[in-house]
C-alpha cells in the first residue's frame, strides 16, 4: 500500500471512494470546496493506493480559521466499504498528522466520530478553549489534536470555509 498526495488525474476516483464510504455525495462536494479555497493544501491531501494503481482512501488536512489564526482540520477520511476496517484509515490518518506536525503545525480539527479519533491523540476541542461557529455542535465529535509545535495559548473559535 502506497501512501502519496493526491493529483489532479485522481480527483474522479477519489470521488467515488468518497461518495462509495459516506453513501451520499454530500463529502465529495465538501472537497470540491475545499480544493477551491486557498486553504488547499495538496501535499496533505493523501490517498492510500493499492498496488494494482486503485485508490482505496483519502484523507484532506486543510486550512480553518481560529479568531485570526490558520490552523489545519482533518475532513473527511474515506476508505472505500469493501477495504474498511482493514487499518487503512489508521495509516492514513497518522500520515497526515505525520505530515502536519514535520510542517511545524500546532494542531489539527477534526468534527468526528468520538470512537475513532481519540486513537490518534485527539481531545476535546472545548477542553483546550477551542470553540466552533456551528451551533449545538456536541462536545463528543468537535475534537483538536496537540501536535509538537502546540502552544496553550492558541485558543479561539473555528470556522470552516468549506463546510
Amino acid at each position: 500500500m502506497l501512501i502519496r498526495a493526491e493529483k489532479p488525474v485522481d480527483f474522479d476516483e477519489i470521488d467515488d471512494v468518497v461518495r462509495a464510504a459516506f453513501g451520499q455525495q454530500d463529502e465529495v462536494d465538501i472537497v470540491h470546496r475545499i480544493r477551491a479555497l486557498d486553504g488547499y493544501v495538496p501535499a496533505l491531501a493523501l490517498v492510500a493506493v493499492e498496488d494494482d494503481g486503485t485508490i482505496v482512501a483519502h484523507v484532506m488536512l486543510s486550512y480553518a480559521h481560529l479568531d485570526e489564526r490558520r490552523v489545519l482540520q482533518l475532513a473527511p477520511l474515506a476508505v472505500r466499504p469493501d477495504r474498511q476496517r482493514q487499518g487503512i484509515g489508521d495509516v492514513l490518518t497518522r500520515a497526515a498528522l505525520e505530515l502536519a506536525d514535520e510542517r511545524g503545525e500546532p494542531l489539527v480539527l477534526v468534527l468526528g466520530h468520538p470512537d475513532y479519533y481519540p486513537r490518534f491523540g485527539f481531545e476535546s476541542a472545548r477542553a483546550r478553549g477551542i470553540d466552533s461557529d456551528i451551533d449545538g455542535l456536541p462536545d463528543e465529535p468537535w475534537m483538536v489534536k496537540l501536535l509538537t509545535a502546540y502552544d496553550p495559548s492558541i485558543t479561539g473559535t473555528a470556522s470552516f470555509p468549506a463546510s
